[in-house]
């Protein structure tokens, strides 16, 4: 190997994130302490602002996670106890989990088989009678068809809410993920392409009820103090959180760039058993880089052994989990479950250095399955 000085290549090192940009996110630290406000203050306010401005969308609205997010996206658009919402089962659990916090019943369709991401043709044969919505997962930072999903949702009148996790600043021609479906949720947890110091979520959307509403459930239903119109819960980005946001957003294009290259980096390496992702794309920001391979465990295993981490995203299908016995298995998803038996992700994050990029692709040319 001609990088013998690394040691250690860490899957994930949000530590040099921080002292990248540790004197902007102390400023925001002092800003909001000497400001005295720390819930749903003007750092919260004008984040919404700057992030819906950003997405192309008519409004945005603060939460506590990601999957609150998901949750309050999907109940402020109308979906209930015993309604139907489609849904990939390869992509981690947390939309599915946001469905059955509502009561509502998740349907799994399978994905395509490049991209991962939910696959029309299987999610339209799934549409019946008590559908309510569509979610599509921009997997891995890859956006899914959504121009094709959202004329689908329309044909049917049901809604369609993106998944954007794991897309922050994916576009497709002129448009940018957050904006293509009837909600949007984000995830602003710090392994993101746009990452707090804690946990953080966002919805955006169309029509201003639907932001009025999300407002309501992410705080008791209140429609005005103390007075609760229907059930929500506590789900509030702090100030703290919407001020370190404020102050990264300006540097994500950057930072997609960043791992964009190292992407196409990746993706240059020849090894017969390794398939690599399509990358030529703004439709992929990187948030991982995802490789399938037969023989996943022993190329994991091989590069463990060289210093290299990595991570599964992700092993089981949702409706294989334990928790959730009791649903239906009548599901054919085959690529899906083909993609979760062979996926490894490289680590693939902008604070790598070329060094550290070079040496991971000369461990992936060099390994032969045994």
């Amino acid at each position: 190997m001609t990088s013998p000085t690394i040691q250690k290549i860490a899957f994930n090192n949000l530590g040099r994130a921080v002292e990248k940009h540790g004197s902007l996110l102390k400023a925001c630290i002092d800003r909001v302490v000497e400001s005295g406000w720390f819930i749903l203050g003007p750092e919260v306010e004008k984040f919404e602002t700057e992030f819906a401005t950003y997405c192309g969308a008519g409004h945005a609205v603060g939460l506590a996670n990601g999957t609150d997010a998901i949750e309050l996206a999907l109940r402020a658009l109308g979906v209930t106890r015993g309604d139907e919402v489609i849904v990939a089962p390869n992509a981690g659990m947390y939309s599915t989990t946001a469905i059955l916090s509502i009561g509502a019943v998740p349907v799994f369709a399978d994905v395509g088989e490049e991209s991962l991401n939910i696959d029309i043709d299987s999610a339209a044969a799934a549409i019946t009678p008590s559908t309510k919505a569509i979610i599509a997962t921009h997997l891995y930072g890859h956006l899914a068809e959504v121009e094709g999903l959202a004329k689908l949702c329309s044909k049917n009148g049901i809604a369609l809410v993106e998944d954007c996790a794991q897309a922050h600043g994916a576009r497709l021609a002129d448009k940018m993920s957050g904006s293509f479906g009837d909600a949007a949720a984000f995830s602003f947890y710090p392994t993101k392409n746009l990452g707090a110091l804690g946990d953080g979520g966002l919805v955006t959307c169309k029509q201003p009820d639907v932001a009025q509403r999300v407002r309501r459930l992410r705080q008791y239903g209140w429609e005005s103090k103390y007075r609760s119109v229907e059930i929500g819960r506590n789900s509030r980005l702090d100030e703290l959180q919407a001020a370190i946001l404020r102050a990264l957003l300006p540097h994500l294009s950057a930072s997609n760039d960043r791992r964009r290259k190292i992407a196409a980096r990746y993706a240059s390496v020849g090894n017969d058993h390794v398939n690599h992702p399509r990358v030529d794309t703004e439709g992929y920001v990187a948030h991982l880089y995802v490789v399938r391979s037969t023989f996943r465990d022993q190329l994991r295993h091989f590069l463990s052994a060289k210093g290299i981490g990595t991570d599964v995203h992700y092993p089981t299908l949702d409706f294989d989990q334990p928790a959730l016995a009791f649903l239906s298995r009548n599901f054919s998803t085959p690529i899906a479950r083909n993609g979760c038996e062979r996926v490894l992700s490289l680590p693939c994050n902008p604070e790598m250095t070329d060094d550290e990029v070079d040496y991971v692709c000369e461990v992936l040319h060099s390994w032969t399955p045994e």
